[in-house]
């Protein structure tokens, strides 16, 4: 399937603005992506003087991606000034942490049964039911793909694997494993799993995983060479026994460009599709986004649920948001009397907030969880 203008310009975004900030380790691998995709863009265009200023523009995202391999190129971040006098100390994995464990649970999370069981299957079951895990040969632990549409809960759902097992979590982006000096990233790696050995029950969360292992890559970027099979190496030589083990997650909204070395069984050997709200699930939302507002009785939660197919739980809570606003907003200039939130109010806030995820791109997870992209 063609890749859209739409993800080039999110990557090319992400790229750019990072390098603005002076972060070159998070810019390089969005800009290489984008590069990738408007070389793709270039391709299929049939108009061959907008093909060769597409090229050419591609060329250049290239050079700023080579640009950030030079020291100095998007400016030193202040954790890169702290060490300069010694390169080869390399990142702490302690920076990765998270001290204070998730207290999200899926009670928590509204819907996605199915989601739920499987990830309880693969992690749970096993430290709670040891002696029958090894009766049936079911290891612990192991590479889990979560991918959806953005705002769907994919990082609500680690969280809650976490608070679940009652582990500890290392919350990481491929920006932290990335290095400018070579070698430091494999170091990182070594580290963070390193890290991980030291404790009982481990989550380790990679957001945007795409990021980090791209399926097109310019023949400059030795992510791939280096990173990767260093990633690989530690999965496979994490022991996954009923009494310890490693849940090791990453999650995409862009599953398709992932490289197929990963897909693999014995490395994201489960890979879930964490889809839109299905109609209970965007009632069990707006419950939980309303229910502490001040409500009018007119209010009818079924109707909303009517009104809002396609919503993601992130549009869901932006709907609710901005409903509460305009009331709040209300009252501060009128100097009125606080009033409950209407029906008419909620309706007001859903045509003003339209679902962000398009019917053309959840067909495109639905059609990659197939098999079909």
């Amino acid at each position: 399937m063609a890749v859209s203008f739409a993800t080039f310009v999110r990557l090319k975004d992400k790229g750019l603005a990072a390098l603005r900030a002076g972060d070159a380790a998070t810019a390089r691998p969005f800009l290489l992506q984008a590069a990738d995709c408007m070389i793709e863009i270039a391709a299929s265009n049939p108009d061959a003087k907008r093909r060769t200023e597409q090229e050419q523009y591609a060329r250049e995202l290239l050079e700023l991606a080579k640009e950030c391999d030079r020291r100095g190129a998007g400016g030193v971040r202040p954790r890169d000034r702290a060490r300069e006098g010694d390169e080869s100390q390399g990142a702490d994995a302690s920076d990765w942490i998270v001290r204070e464990k998730p207290n999200i649970r899926f009670d928590d999370i509204a819907g996605l049964d199915d989601v739920k069981q499987e990830l309880r299957l693969k992690m749970l079951y096993p430290f709670a039911h040891p002696e029958l895990a090894r009766h049936y040969g079911v290891g612990a632990g192991g590479g889990v793909l979560l991918y959806g549409p953005p705002g769907t809960g994919k990082t609500m759902m680690a969280r809650a694997v976490a608070t679940e097992l009652d582990a500890t979590m290392f919350v990481i982006t491929p920006a932290q494993l990335m290095s400018k000096w070579v070698g430091e990233a494999e170091q990182n790696v070594r580290k963070l799993f390193d890290a991980a050995r030291g404790e009982a029950r481990c989550v380790i969360f990679i957001d945007e995983i795409e990021a980090l292992v791209p399926a097109r890559r310019d023949v400059d970027s030795s992510v791939m060479q280096r990173v990767v099979p260093q990633i690989l190496q530690e999965i496979d030589g994490f022991e996954r026994k009923g009494e310890r083990a490693l849940l090791f997650l990453g999650a995409t909204n862009e599953p398709w460009t992932l490289d197929p070395a990963m897909m693999r069984p014995g490395r994201f050997d489960v890979k879930i599709l964490i889809p839109l709200p299905d109609p209970p699930a965007r009632f069990r939302l707006f419950e939980i986004h309303l229910s502490k507002r001040p409500l009018a009785d007119d209010v009818d939660f079924a109707a909303l649920v009517e009104v809002s197919e396609g919503y993601s739980g992130a549009d869901v809570a932006a709907v609710c948001a901005r409903a509460a606003s305009a009331v709040f907003l209300e009252s501060v200039q009128r100097g009125s009397e606080a009033r409950p939130i209407a029906m008419s109010d909620l309706v007001e806030a859903l045509s003003r907030t339209p679902p962000s995820v398009s019917p053309a791109d959840a067909d495109r997870f639905a059609r990659w969880a197939g098999g079909l992209n």
